[in-house]
């Protein structure tokens, strides 16, 4: 009897001590394979956005570039260049003397330098003409130094531009800006070509005119000694 109440004691205490320990083992069970796989999810999740970061990066830098290379530059020489050929054409079209429009020329050319003189004409007649003759080419050599004088005056002032534009140039922030000086430099060194052009015709101009009223000075000589030698009897003694 007493054996048997023993019995029955270890069996309550062994279902007592089962039942307070049972919590102990109520955990989750850690699975390496699940977790490293979550990290790698993880990882690659991050990595997705830090590649997308850098991708919209990319673009705001790209697209930077786009509006510095767009950017247009604040400053045109368009104006000061073409005021400086239209002080020269200024020159040019009062320009007095024998004309540098060709229909024109042509005429004022057969008035003061005919081919030949007609018989009946005085010799006092051809003494104004050959002044005539003189004051023309003496009007185009003062034409060459009045657009010698423009001249000098706008190279003084296209090397203050020349700086400005080198100036602009270097500091271009873009490839438009950059063209745009080049544009603007090339603009400038084809005025000055334009300018020497227009110096070379008026000095030619007046070389070949003064070598002209030359040429028709000699012949005009000719005709009034001719007109006072006559025949040549008044000399010859008969």
């Amino acid at each position: 009897m007493m054996q048997h109440h023993l019995l029955v004691a270890v069996a309550l205490m062994a279902k007592t001590i089962t039942g307070a320990i049972q919590p102990a083992f109520a955990i989750t069970v850690f699975d390496p394979s699940n977790y490293a796989q979550n990290v790698l999810t993880a990882a690659r999740s991050l990595e997705q956005i830090n590649n997308q970061i850098q991708s919209l990066q990319n673009q705001a830098t790209m697209l930077q570039n786009m509006a510095r290379n767009i950017r247009r530059l604040d400053f045109s020489s368009l104006g000061q260049l073409t005021g400086a050929l239209n002080r020269i054409d200024g020159l040019m079209i009062q320009a007095e003397g024998l004309s540098f429009e060709l229909d024109q020329l042509d005429e004022e050319w057969r008035e003061q330098y005919p081919e030949s003189y007609d018989g009946t004409i005085k010799v006092s007649d051809l003494a104004a003409a050959a002044r005539e003759r003189w004051q023309s080419t003496m009007k185009a050599f003062r034409q060459t130094m009045r657009v010698q004088s423009q001249i000098v005056e706008n190279v003084h002032a296209d090397g203050n531009l020349l700086v400005d534009l080198v100036s602009r140039s270097q500091s271009a922030v873009g490839a438009l800006q950059a063209q745009q000086a080049a544009n603007q430099l090339i603009a400038l060194s084809t005025k000055q070509q334009m300018q020497i052009q227009t110096l070379l015709a008026t000095q030619y101009r007046a070389q070949a005119e003064n070598a002209a009223r030359k040429a028709q000075s000699e012949e005009a000589a000719r005709e009034t000694t001719r007109r006072f030698l006559g025949a040549g009897t008044a000399y010859s003694g008969n």
